[in-house]
């Protein structure tokens, strides 16, 4: 057989079976885009570690201690990372140090969830250090959320559900203050149904959709972008919140991930708290609310704001990954997370 004979014969079984490596990719992205895998949920007698894979934990042995109680009479028990007190500047040991700890965990067959001690600021520095093979035929929760979005984005990228949630050091001396964060918290990682019915925002932009919900902390969406750890957010639902930023930088992450595309095909976005939002010299002129709305003028998909998840007192659980149904009306929202 000549060879322009093969080439014909190798072009008409990829034309009309559609055989090529470009569908085999899209194939499985779209079955991503539908379902991933989601970790076992946590039973009495299982165990958790918690680990420290960003900001310093100086004088902050107490809120482990609580922590480890909280789990305890949850009937769990619990490992902690061998540096996580360690100091290394602003980090909680070096590099290898906290990616060590992680790495532990993740490869810990008896260890069936991974809890962030605290966010701050780090574990972007140790994404490209650690191994997640033994993590993808054995998938567990991580769980955190503020710094802890880059981890969050780089397990949704293998196909992984995860979890946005308080970490250690939210928990309070009384914890009647954060009853609903702890839970939510405790009843997702149980198994328990999760659902949320918002209280309406004048700001809200009416409509029904459903799609996987991603996201976590804007500034760390922002930093992803243009690594193997930023989202894609077609099809998809997006959760957002912030901390101590300017109006205008809030803009200018928007406007920076519009312009990358981030928003063109995503099917709605969840606005969680913006806290203690700094005052430029220069004012900006409207609501955070109304910042957002503008940024995200150009697209019809709805925008549910009001959901209490971030830096405040009151951060309820979200499952990163999961199928949501999300319902805006200007009265009420409603997200429903798919069993």
């Amino acid at each position: 057989m000549s060879k322009n004979l093969i080439k014909i014969s190798v072009f008409c079984v990829t034309f009309f079976l559609g055989i090529s490596t470009g569908s085999a990719q899209n194939s499985t992205f779209e079955k991503q885009n539908n379902t991933l895998k989601q970790p076992p949920y946590l039973k009495a007698g299982d165990t958790v570690a918690i680990v420290a894979p960003s900001g310093i934990l100086k004088n902050r042995t107490g809120e482990i201690q609580q922590a480890k109680a909280l789990l305890k009479r949850w009937g769990l028990h619990t490992v902690v990372g061998k540096h996580i007190f360690n100091q290394a500047n602003h980090f909680a040991g070096t590099d290898d140090e906290r990616c060590e700890d992680f790495q532990n965990a993740m490869d810990n067959p008896n260890i069936k969830a991974i809890w962030c001690a605290r966010g701050g600021y780090g574990s972007v520095r140790i994404l490209d250090k650690l191994n997640w093979e033994a993590f993808k035929q054995n998938p567990k929760w991580v769980i955190g959320y503020s710094d802890i979005t880059a981890i969050h984005n780089q397990i949704h990228n293998i196909g992984v559900e995860s979890l946005h949630a308080i970490m250690c050091v939210s928990l309070t001396k009384d914890l009647s203050e954060i009853e609903a964060s702890i839970s939510t918290f405790k009843n997702t990682l149980f198994g328990k149904p999760l659902s949320y019915h918002l209280k309406g925002s004048k700001y809200n932009k009416t409509g029904n959709t459903s799609g996987l919900l991603v996201g976590g902390n804007l500034t760390m969406l922002h930093t992803m972008l243009g690594s193997d750890a930023s989202l894609d957010t077609s099809g998809k639902i997006l959760f957002i919140e912030e901390i101590g930023e300017y109006k205008y930088h809030i803009d200018r992450m928007l406007q920076s991930l519009k312009r990358a595309g981030y928003f063109n095909n995503c099917k709605g976005v969840i606005i969680g708290d913006m806290t203690k939002l700094r005052k430029n010299t220069t004012l900006w002129g409207t609501s955070v609310e109304q910042l957002i709305l503008d940024a995200l003028a150009a697209y019809n998909f709805p925008i549910a704001f009001n959901m209490p998840a971030g830096h405040e007192k009151d951060n309820q659980a979200l499952i990163l990954g999961r199928m949501v149904d999300l319902s805006v009306d200007m009265g009420q929202s409603t997200i429903i997370f798919r069993n």
